[in-house]
């Protein structure tokens, strides 16, 4: 079965190895274009094993489309696709095209499914290879694997951990359903479907009078990205690693309870945040007792 893959980054990458490896005939790729003196890792291992590579916007011009159909294709693969494809490209493989996405449709459609998959404070998500439509992640299922998430989870540890390594084995399974004909097309429930915007600097916004649960889910719903904010004399801090721990002092929300070598403590409403690492406006992300000494954060010192 001939196959083409569109996708980017480590894992169009990793799921481009993994159909070679699995026989898979890969025909052709789509990528974006190299950008500041670096290509983009699934255009690098296309381009070093042969294959050809289509930049993916061009896949929006007729040009791009001519060039994607004379690979003829039986199934595209999208691993990791931002941009807004065309239908009548996703319909030109023979047998049509299967996208990955990391939560369990219908719940969380839209770009930043991980990241309010833990903001809500779910304790499960999952992934979801589905045959695309002309909806935003409202095509049938072909299929879905479950993970937990775990009461200190961040973006990065649930898709690294967990969503990219099973990812790349679910796209391999899918696409060996469809070589050998074992296609569900399983329509989703629309009625209990969410969707959520892609998750930006408005919605990470630290509210120090928040229950201490909840905070603690934003903050870890915003790592790596957009990173969770709050303000001290003026600029924007982000906090990045931190724990909840399960101590109760007296004090305000949002108040310094102690700065110490490698953290400093916040007192919220029921609960205390251990803030490990920060990055301060317009410098780099380090140590959160660091970034204190050198900004003069002291016990005392409440963030609003």
């Amino acid at each position: 079965m001939r196959v083409v893959v569109m996708g980017q980054a480590a894992f169009g990458e990793a799921v481009f190895r993994r159909l070679r490896e699995d026989g898979f005939d890969v025909a052709g790729v789509s990528a974006p274009a190299p950008a500041g003196g670096r290509e983009d890792p699934l255009w690098a291992a296309a381009s070093a094993a042969g294959v050809p590579v289509i930049e993916t916007r061009r896949l929006k011009e007729a040009e791009g489309q001519e060039a994607w159909a004379a690979l003829r294709p039986d199934l595209c693969v999208m691993a990791f696709v931002t941009e807004i494809i065309p239908h009548e490209v996703l319909e030109l493989p023979r047998l049509g095209s299967i996208q990955y996405h990391p939560s369990l449709l219908p719940l969380h459609r839209g770009s930043s499914a991980i990241n309010w998959a833990i903001i809500f404070g779910r304790t499960e998500t999952g992934l979801t290879i589905f045959w695309p439509d002309r909806g935003i992640d409202t095509g049938p299922i072909l299929l879905q694997r479950s993970c937990p998430i775990g009461p200190d989870d961040t973006v990065g540890s649930v898709y690294f951990e967990r969503l990219f390594p099973m990812g790349v084995d679910a796209m391999a399974e899918a696409a060996a359903l469809v070589r050998d004909g074992k296609t569900p097309r399983i329509p989703q429930d629309h009625a209990k479907a969410t969707y959520e915007p892609p998750c930006r600097d408005e919605h990470a916004g630290i509210r120090w009078h928040e229950p201490a649960d909840r905070l603690y889910a934003l903050i870890r719903g915003c790592n790596p990205q957009p990173g969770a904010w709050t303000t001290f004399e003026g600029q924007r801090l982000r906090i990045f690693d931190c724990r909840l721990t399960g101590d109760e002092e007296p004090g305000m929300p949002g108040r310094v309870l102690r700065v110490e070598e490698g953290s400093f403590d916040v007192r919220l409403n029921g609960g205390v945040l251990r803030v490990l690492r920060v990055q301060p406006e317009g410098g780099k992300k380090v140590g959160a007792g660091e970034w204190a000494r050198e900004a003069g954060l002291a016990a005392g010192y409440r963030f609003r």
